[in-house]
């Protein structure tokens, strides 16, 4: 009986510290892209209702896919920005709604390792 009670207090204590981890991830990466997109926005453009999906991973992202995302770039945002270069590897990605002269609207941001920096974004 105590042995079995150890095992479910470090059970719980194991899935609240990843639960805490994962929120913190998020919370960063939200962070960096709203940071991005208050730099990036054209001049005059007023946008609201943020809206976050779940932090992702992806390795299908290579260099020409990174190239041709930040050439095109998106409605609304500034063109020839300012990236860091591309990580090798996994990145995350971040897909944002938001309002837009009653409109929703959407990117996906892709986002180094560290969280940090966006790289790309479509």
């Amino acid at each position: 009986m105590i042995k079995s009670r150890a095992y479910i207090i470090n059970i719980t204590i194991c899935l609240g510290v990843l639960f805490l981890a994962s929120c913190g991830k998020q919370h960063t990466a939200e962070q960096t892209v709203k940071d991005f997109v208050a730099q990036n926005m054209q001049e005059g453009v007023e946008t609201s209702g943020y809206d976050f999906a779940d932090l992702g991973t992806t390795r299908h992202i290579n260099d020409s896919l990174v190239t041709e995302m930040r050439k095109k770039g998106a409605d609304l945002f500034k063109s020839g920005i300012q990236y860091d270069k591309a990580p090798q590897g996994d990145m995350f990605y971040l897909r944002m709604r938001y309002l837009y002269k009653g409109d929703t609207l959407q990117n996906t941001f892709y986002l180094d390792s560290t969280l940090t920096h966006v790289v790309a974004f479509k």
